[in-house]
């Protein structure tokens, strides 16, 4: 069985992307979601929260593990010995982007593949960037997010908000 790992920016961790990691870990022997500072976001967690929030939100996944990384993902992968990119779909709007990315990466590593997972269909329309819209503006989060997460939104938007 192989290493895979999962990468993003978990800006904050969902419940879609608790359920690819779910999905990953029955298929693989270890799952490491592998967390990005990604410059060409501005995070409204830091990396660190965001690996704690994540170590805290799959903590009952025993084959999976939270790590930061900067840099080229392939060489992170291959640093890590892992031979698998886990990548979510959500939506065919994500193919185009996911699809160049999987082929870039084959080029610049041809030993490390990527693979596609769909999350559960209740989770398909949720992004990290949508539930900081709903949080932001006061919306209720909880149905999208694990509760750490949710608490988290909760104090890094104030407490004007009454039910995120």
């Amino acid at each position: 069985m192989a290493t895979a790992v999962y990468p993003g920016t978990f800006d904050p961790m969902t419940n879609g992307h608790l359920d690819l990691v779910s999905r990953a870990a029955a298929i693989f022997e270890e799952v490491v979601v592998a967390i990005a500072p990604n410059a060409t976001k501005n995070p409204l967690f830091s990396q660190e929260e965001r690996m704690s929030l994540a170590r805290q939100v799959l903590q009952h996944i025993g084959n999976a593990r939270v790590d930061g990384f900067d840099g080229l993902l392939v060489d992170y992968a291959s640093r890590i010995n892992a031979s698998v990119i886990v990548r979510g779909l959500r939506a065919v709007s994500d193919f185009e982007f996911e699809f160049q990315m999987a082929l870039a990466n084959r080029k610049l590593n041809d030993q490390v593949e990527t693979i596609f997972l769909m999350p559960n269909e209740e989770c398909t329309f949720i992004s990290s960037s949508i539930v900081k819209d709903i949080a932001r503006y006061g919306g209720n989060c909880s149905r999208f997010v694990p509760e750490n997460v949710q608490k988290a939104l909760e104090k890094k938007f104030g407490n004007h908000r009454p039910s995120c």
